[in-house]
């Protein structure tokens, strides 16, 4: 990837070249489709009014999952699409990317029963194509409280233990993003959209852009235009003039963060609510996450917020399965929320909305996706770039390569190769000032890329500053690897301390700031500007403040 110190070069690439593809939107869905098209030998651009991935695509449940839930709405191309995509998303990046085991209790009158446990997950394992050693188990009452003893015994009858895919969602973005650029596509953040430049035959040819950083205007030529924005799709397809009246429908997902001291959690488990929905609880860095709701949503899209009512629901729904755990809203250490962009439907609850994806043309050219899920990023690109081919001219491009391209940092040989990656990078990391443990949760953030972590590690290793030597490294990695150009970058998409390490994004918001004003050169204006949104930012992720 660039350094956001190029961006001034990036900006002149995009102003002064036609592109075969134009994508807006950052997302995983955006960067997916940059991928896959500049790997069949299209010149692609990409840009994104925020940060890459700063909208639903670093606030999902950060699972690569199948959607087993949606057996249950009789989706099964989707369950058996996304299912397995699973496997595929886990081999191309083990870095970013693991397999749990999960737990799913059932309860007499609850919403799953033994045999309904059952069958799903068979049919589960059969529609997703999974591996014999991770095939479903089922598990009598015993066998389930010794796998979670924190569960409700009253009324358990057992369990069912099948495996889903733990990811960093925004980390798995950056990736792909990254071997995007890798490969020759032209990237840039902070770039919005205005409006759409049309040719003589009123087809769009690209788009003006707007640089939200230097105010600088960029004319992006492009023989097609994607619009892959999220749940901004319906405000960019209001740009183009002869776009048709197919319409969103967005809904809110909250997830709550508890310290493992208050829930100590130790399986992750997927279980029902007093309501009759499907949430999950999931440990993770010594923090048990709780979520997601599912409601309407009709705010302020870029700065979705967990509400009272939202964290409510989620401690209720842990007091109803989790009854010896006596978690309050004053304990819960930080929150996210993210928009569904969903293809609306009529007459629907926010729940029984289909998660599929969904693609179509305007009049003008314009290509527009929406819908979908995070686990089917890759076989959605796939879909759309094989129609751009196709009107391009399937004989100049190659076929789709990405089932089997591994992302950035994932060259490590496969999942096979993982421990031993792992176990020789901790002792690596001795030689660069840093422990072994911070090596290898280093190695398990950035995979092969960590090398490079180390050099910066190794040059920084002198440098007087209050901040560990390992944040230190990750930030210039950050700034001069990954584009990041402001903190909320980095501590929100580049290294989650936002969401699992709030006391240390406490301790360090103001240096970090200070720092990356010397890389970057921040204006006072722009310094000032960066600390108070840090400091919205803890209001908004932590109750305990935004609530008193």
């Amino acid at each position: 990837m660039k350094s956001s110190v190029e961006r001034e070069q990036i900006v002149n690439t995009l102003n002064y070249f036609e592109f075969d593809v134009l994508v807006i939107g950052g997302g995983i869905t955006g960067a997916g489709i940059a991928l896959d098209a500049v790997t069949r030998g299209m010149s692609v651009a990409l840009v994104d009014m925020q940060d890459f991935a700063a909208g639903t695509s670093s606030r999902s449940t950060k699972l690569v999952h199948g959607g087993l839930r949606y057996l249950k709405q009789l989706e099964v191309k989707m369950v058996a699409d996304v299912g397995r995509e699973r496997e595929i998303v886990y081999e191309n990046a083990v870095h970013v990317t693991e397999p749990i085991w999960m737990l799913l209790p059932f309860h007499k009158k609850g919403t799953f029963g033994p045999l309904t446990t059952s069958a799903g997950l068979k049919m589960y394992d059969f529609l997703a194509g999974v591996k014999k050693n991770e095939r479903r188990l089922m598990l009598s009452d015993k066998e389930t409280l010794e796998k979670e003893p924190l569960l409700k015994s009253k009324g358990l009858l057992g369990g069912g233990y099948y495996v889903e895919y733990q990811t960093d969602d925004a980390r798995l973005t950056i990736e792909v993003l990254k071997k995007a650029m890798e490969k020759g596509a032209v990237c840039l953040n902070y770039a919005k959209a205005r409006s759409f430049i049309y040719g003589d035959d009123n087809q769009v040819m690209g788009a003006e852009v707007v640089d939200t950083i230097s105010n600088k205007r960029i004319s992006i030529h492009a023989k097609k235009v994607v619009n892959a924005t999220g749940p901004w799709v319906d405000g960019v397809r209001a740009l183009d003039a002869l776009e048709n009246n197919k319409k969103l429908k967005l809904t809110k997902g909250v997830h709550i963060v508890i310290d493992q001291s208050v829930f100590p959690l130790k399986q992750a488990v997927y279980f029902d609510t007093p309501d009759k929905r499907m949430i999950f609880a999931i440990p993770r860095d010594g923090k048990t996450y709780v979520g997601t709701t599912d409601t309407f949503f009709e705010g302020d899209i870029q700065h979705p917020v967990a509400t009272p009512e939202d964290v409510n629901y989620l401690i209720q729904a842990i007091h109803s399965m989790f009854p010896l755990v006596h978690v309050t809203a004053a304990q819960v250490e930080s929150t996210w929320a993210g928009v569904r962009p969903l293809i609306y439907e009529d007459g629907k609850d926010p729940s029984e909305i289909s998660r599929k994806d969904e693609i179509w043309q305007s009049e003008a050219g314009l290509f527009t996706i929406a819908g979908g899920k995070l686990t089917g990023y890759r076989k959605m690109a796939e879909t759309i770039v094989d129609r751009i081919s196709k009107q391009l001219g399937d004989e100049k491009y190659g076929p789709c390569v990405t089932k089997h391209l591994t992302l950035s940092g994932g060259d490590i040989g496969g999942s096979k190769q993982w421990d031993a990656f792992l176990n020789q990078k901790e002792q690596m990391a001795l030689a660069y000032g840093l422990s072994t443990l911070e090596g290898r949760k280093l190695a398990k953030r950035y995979g092969t890329n960590v090398d490079k972590i180390f050099q910066y590690a190794q040059i920084l290793s002198t440098t007087s500053s209050s901040l560990p030597l390992a944040l230190l490294a990750q930030i210039y990695y950050a700034v001069h690897e990954e584009m990041a150009y402001s903190p909320v970058d980095v501590l929100v998409r580049r290294t989650g301390m936002l969401y699992f390490d709030i006391q240390h994004f406490k301790e360090y918001k103001d240096e970090i700031v200070n720092l990356m004003k010397q890389l970057l050169q921040y204006s006072d204006v722009q310094t000032t500007t960066f600390k108070n949104q840090l400091d919205i930012l803890l209001i908004e992720a932590t109750l305990n403040e935004s609530r008193d």
